[in-house]
């Protein structure tokens, strides 16, 4: 990866929707080099996926929370995956090492949510403990974070 693809994912972290014939008018390449190196990209698994990022408060679900989970045993770790992949509201799972087993982001819509969510994840065989944290503001959401700029 050289500067000129940087610049191209710089472009594409702003806006993945962008097209080549403007990606190219900002960094001064021809649209068919800008193809071809996006293409490149791809292919190397280096851009894994596009995608839309929906505001959840304009959802109405402006509660976000985390949880986190301690198992009884580890011989419960497929089946709490398994079960926390069916809950919709669990945006992010995260396996750890220290005191907890696991860290799980929720955004949701009000507090009865949110206690329906706990109640489900502490019915989950093999839990043993949650610690749950309310967001009261979020400062930063970084999607994505490119590569070392080389020069």
């Amino acid at each position: 990866m050289d500067a000129i693809d940087y610049e191209i994912l710089t472009c594409l972290k702003e806006n993945s929707r962008e097209n080549a014939t403007n990606i190219g008018a900002k960094i001064n390449l021809s649209t068919s080099a800008v193809i071809e190196r996006i293409k490149k990209l791809e292919n190397s698994g280096l851009i894994k996926q596009y995608t839309a990022i929906i505001d959840q408060s304009i959802l109405g679900r402006d509660l976000n929370a985390f949880i986190t989970v301690r198992l009884e045993h580890p011989k419960h770790y497929e089946n709490f995956v398994d079960s926390i992949k069916k809950n919709a509201y669990i945006t992010e799972c995260y396996y750890l090492a220290g005191d907890f087993d696991f860290i799980l982001k929720i955004v949701t819509d009000r507090r009865k949510s949110l206690e329906q969510i706990l109640n489900y994840i502490k019915s989950i065989d093999g839990v043993s403990f949650t610690r749950t944290s309310v967001v009261l503001s979020e400062n930063k959401n970084e999607v994505c974070i490119l590569p070392e700029k080389n020069n």
